[in-house]
């Protein structure tokens, strides 16, 4: 894991690098068509923005995300985007399809519940610009919450203004 530092920029994408091993290594390619965005904080005690207490949380219950990003919208790549991420788990698709980890590529807000605690301004740009990076690279041919892909089961990303969040994506 590296500990080095970057901020998001107005019209510059960064990423910091903190691999873990949270996902299924690939030696084939696989077809990404889906991002599906999730929401997470530290529930273990502590600040439940913590960046490092988010990561052990996952390590916890062996599940991760391609990219995490925190309050002041620094991006963190967890697994390489060719790898198999665990973030969807029990979930379906509106094309049918249920092996949502291995098409799709999972980025989590940090963010709570509350309803007074919504992604700031800095993680909505963070997040569009990696979703525009990301549909750059890939045929995306879906942007969905979690909670579209596992109703009654997940309800993030909590707080997000959705809509407007779709519309900025569009190039």
């Amino acid at each position: 894991m590296t500990n080095a530092t970057y901020a998001w920029s107005q019209n510059e994408l960064r990423i910091v690098d903190k691999t873990v091993n949270f996902g299924m290594r690939t030696t084939q390619l696989r077809s990404v068509d889906v991002i599906i965005v999730h929401s997470v904080y530290n529930n273990s005690g502590g600040d439940k923005y913590n960046i490092d207490l988010v990561i052990k949380q996952f390590a916890r219950y062996r599940v991760s995300s391609h990219y995490l990003i925190g309050r002041d919208g620094t991006i963190y790549q967890l697994v390489k985007e060719k790898n198999i991420s665990f973030h969807a788990g029990k979930s379906q698709l509106p094309d049918g399809r249920t092996a949502v980890n291995s098409c799709s590529i999972g980025i989590e807000l940090i963010t709570t519940k509350d309803s007074l605690d919504a992604p700031t301004e800095h993680q909505i740009n963070s997040l569009i610009l990696l979703v525009r990076d990301i549909k750059s690279r890939y045929k995306i041919k879906y942007v969905l919450r979690h909670s579209d892909i596992a109703p009654g089961r997940k309800t993030d990303p909590w707080n997000m203004n959705w809509e407007d969040f779709l519309m900025r994506i569009k190039e």
